[in-house]
């Protein structure tokens, strides 16, 4: 089995098909696994490159109890008491509590909103994850069998609970009716790089995942990099052989049939190597594109809108900002310009700032009395109009005078250390088509269904995995997407059951 990209999809695969049996290598055209989940240094600074948040780790922990070992041997965490903390131009501030019942208390104390309101809403989010979520994220949307099971049958009949008619601000204004929680919730729909006023309410369900009574937020111990080096670590006790500094110039196929099959990959160095079934972890696009250059490819699906990226300025700051957390939003003033602006190709004056600071959790990601700040606002996908030189140095100045504004304090001098990434760095460094974070966004009702698949319609053995395929973008669909893979692949064709022995690597 020959598997491209060490990304966190790629390295969860080579686990799940090394467990089946199956004789595993990945080829990584960098030097080290992990993908988005690399991590960058400056002086005595150290940044995580890509997701700053951990939810849902259980799907981290199932790998190491797949293949017999204690995940807490090999990976820790703990769960945030605060979420995130909230900033409003007009002064208001408010913590976002891990705990349902502590979030909404803080809701109505700061805002005025009844506590129900919100619990009420949460439980709405969950009722509409437990009546789709199994099936729209842990299950291939492209085969029949997953429609004829109950689950969906009862979906169906509650089709009036899930807000499809709707968008999620709409929801959010019906529900929740007070502006500044509504542009709280508003901002779950950036989780998969999508727009509130276009989304369907359906993706309500995002809040759930970190205010949800078995949710929340998470900190790994040593920063976001050490999820992929722990999953790096398993692959090769179970036997996985990694090949990095290895990009992969063509998958090769042979015409058997009605339809081409792939048998292997060849190298840019031209070496070629067989394998009876090929897994991409690559962008989509860019498998077709580049790996496929003579297959039929799905047109129509790669030419989907896709979801926004990102402008984000590391910075090495030598001061200390206590009345920050782990995770701070500074809000926009005018929520729906900004996203009219990203829709048009271009940003705001006035954008959402988003401050990430893991030395709270992670004291050797800076010296002592330093904090490392990944600062992230939304981007739009990269086109040839933009010129980014000009954006970000009109953009960083504005989120300087925003920061110093609300926190009320210098911060200008205090940067010692500065990497900016814009969507053509994350393309370019990430191989993400046009540098969306997500893959395609979901802003219409039919965004799910219209994800690439996880296998090919087109040649046969080809399979994928990551962020732009079924189920999505982010840490959780990503792993996701490693395990309808291999389930796709295997009621396809039977993978070996017998448990596989480090040592053979034949």
């Amino acid at each position: 089995m020959g598997i491209i990209g060490a990304g966190i999809a790629g390295l969860a695969a080579a686990i799940r098909l090394r467990l089946e049996g199956a004789h595993v290598e990945v080829f990584e055209a960098g030097d080290t696994a992990g993908g988005k989940l690399g991590e960058l240094v400056l002086g005595e600074y150290r940044f995580g490159i890509g997701p700053s948040l951990l939810t849902m780790p259980h799907y981290i922990d199932e790998l190491f109890e797949l293949a017999g070992e204690v995940p807490s041997e090999h990976f820790r965490y703990r769960r945030l008491e605060t979420v995130c903390r909230y900033a409003w131009e007009d002064g208001t501030r408010l913590d976002a509590h891990a705990d349902p019942q502590a979030f909404a208390e803080e809701v109505e104390r700061v805002l005025g909103v009844p506590a129900q309101r919100v619990l009420a809403t949460l439980s709405h989010g969950r009722e509409k994850y437990d009546l789709t979520g199994r099936t729209f994220l842990e299950k291939s949307l492209h085969t029949p069998k997953t429609w004829l099971t109950p689950e969906v049958g009862h979906a169906l009949t509650r089709l009036h609970r899930l807000d499809l008619t709707r968008t999620l601000h709409e929801v959010h204004e019906r529900d929740l009716k007070e502006p500044h929680l509504v542009q709280l919730f508003d901002r779950f729909a950036t989780y998969n790089g999508s727009n509130p006023y276009r989304a369907p309410g359906l993706l309500s369900m995002i809040a759930h995942f970190e205010h949800g009574a078995e949710a929340g937020a998470f900190v790994p111990e040593g920063g976001m990099p050490a999820i992929a080096r722990a999953l790096h670590g398993l692959a090769e006790r179970l036997g996985v052989i990694f090949h990095f500094k290895a990009p992969v110039a063509e998958i090769l196929t042979r015409k058997e049939g009605r339809r081409p099959r792939a048998v292997g990959l060849r190298l840019t160095d031209d070496q070629t190597v067989m394998f009876d079934r090929v897994v991409s972890n690559m962008d989509v696009f860019f498998t077709h594109q580049r790996l496929l250059p003579g297959a039929p490819a799905p047109k129509r699906v790669l030419a989907r809108e896709k979801s926004t990226s990102a402008l984000i300025f590391y910075w090495g700051v030598d001061d200390s900002f206590p009345e920050l957390d782990v995770h701070n939003i500074f809000f926009s003033e005018d929520y729906p310009e900004e996203f009219k602006a990203l829709e048009a190709g271009t940003l705001c004056d006035d954008p959402t700032v988003y401050v990430s600071i893991s030395s709270r959790y992670d004291k050797r990601a800076a010296p002592a009395g330093g904090e490392n700040w990944f600062v992230m606002i939304n981007a739009p996908f990269a086109t040839p109009e933009q010129d980014w030189p000009t954006l970000i140095e009109r953009i960083r100045e504005r989120v300087i005078r925003k920061l110093e504004r609300m926190l009320d304090r210098p911060l200008r001098k205090a940067i010692v250390e500065e990497c900016v990434f814009d969507p053509t760095t994350i393309e370019a460094r990430t191989l993400s088509h046009l540098g969306a974070l997500y893959g395609t966004s979901s802003n219409d009702r039919m965004a799910a269904f219209m994800r690439h698949p996880n296998d090919s319609r087109h040649v046969d053995g080809l399979y994928f995995c990551g962020g732009s395929v079924h189920p999505g973008g982010g840490l959780p669909l990503c792993l996701l997407s490693a395990k309808i893979m291999t389930e796709v692949m295997a009621r396809q064709a039977p993978l070996s059951r017998r448990a596989p022995d480090p040592k053979d690597t034949t």
